[in-house]
Parts: C-alpha cells; sequence; structure tokens
C-alpha cells in the first residue's frame, strides 16, 4: 500500500521540484514601487530608486533649451531641483502625465527677483497619440516647453511604478 502511494506522489513530486528549479518557470518577484525620480538633464536620463536602487532607467527628451534652470514662462527650459510628482493626469494630449511641483519657494522668489513669470505645468509625459508612431526617434532632439518625454509605453511604465508624492530631483 505504501510503495502504490509513492509511486502516485513521485511524479507530482519530481515535476514540482523541476518547476521550482527552472528559472524561466519561475514567477518574477513584484516590481516595488518607485520612491524617488531622478532626471540627469546633460545625460537625458530619468532613473526610477526604491530604497536607493535603481530599478528602472529611460531615455528622455527635454525642454527646447535644456542648458541652465528654468527661469521663467516660456524659456523652453526643464527646471532643476527637488519637486514632488503631485498629481497625474490620464487624458494628457501627450498619453498620460505626471505633474512635478514646479515651482517651488525658491523658484518663485528667482522669478520674483527678475520680474518674471516662473510658468509651471512641467510635466512627466509621453508621446501625442497622433505621432506616437515615432517611438524613440522623438528622442532625437529635444521639443518639448520644459517637460521630461519618454515614449507612450514607457510612460505606461512609469505611471504604475511613480505614486503620487514621489520625489523628483532635477539635475544640470
Amino acid at each position: 500500500m505504501h510503495g502504490n502511494l509513492l509511486y502516485k506522489i513521485l511524479p507530482l513530486l519530481v515535476i514540482s521540484l523541476t518547476l521550482l528549479a527552472a528559472p524561466g518557470l519561475r514567477a518574477a518577484p513584484p516590481r516595488a514601487n518607485a520612491d524617488r525620480v531622478l532626471i540627469e538633464k546633460k545625460a537625458r536620463r530619468l532613473t526610477l530608486y526604491c530604497r536607493g536602487q535603481a530599478i528602472k532607467t529611460f531615455q528622455v527628451a527635454l525642454g527646447q533649451t535644456p542648458e541652465g534652470p528654468k527661469t521663467k514662462e516660456g524659456d523652453g527650459r526643464t527646471p532643476e531641483g527637488v519637486y514632488l510628482i503631485d498629481r497625474r493626469n490620464p487624458n494628457s494630449r501627450f498619453h498620460r502625465s505626471l505633474h512635478i511641483s514646479y515651482p517651488g519657494p525658491a523658484d518663485l522668489q528667482r522669478a520674483r527677483e527678475l520680474g518674471v513669470r516662473p510658468g509651471g505645468d512641467i510635466m512627466i509625459h509621453g508621446i501625442a497619440d497622433r505621432v506616437a508612431w515615432m517611438g524613440d526617434a522623438h528622442r532625437l532632439w529635444d521639443w518639448t516647453k520644459g517637460c521630461i518625454a519618454v515614449t507612450n509605453e514607457e510612460i505606461e511604465e512609469i505611471w504604475r511604478l511613480v505614486p503620487d508624492g514621489t520625489e523628483i530631483e532635477i539635475l544640470p
């Protein structure tokens, strides 16, 4: 009786151990949400971090005048500094967008001192659906008015991984 049971269980045991040992068949661990976003303007790179570890990197397009910090509305520059992702727009004309909390207090003070408006509506976003066929080619030039642009597939992933309230640092 015991031998008969062993012959019934043994194939199941072998299959189970084989599945556990096969790396391609194991379920991937769930990806953690990002707790920090780093934009490196010179490298045209956006990196998502979780607990100090980089979890995903994307190449980006920036504002039409990428060098230097944003100082006023319409200057075509992407801001520099530490901000938050403070809201999202699932119906953005650029597929989806995550709003950056620019202008911050220092930006407002600088604009006051210069007698200019600081601008706003700085986002991480995808590409307009009518030109989404461009895909990666959109990064061949800096085309936004100060935002950070990725492909539509990439903004979908960033959208899932970056909750509202996440810190974003934008470096020169």
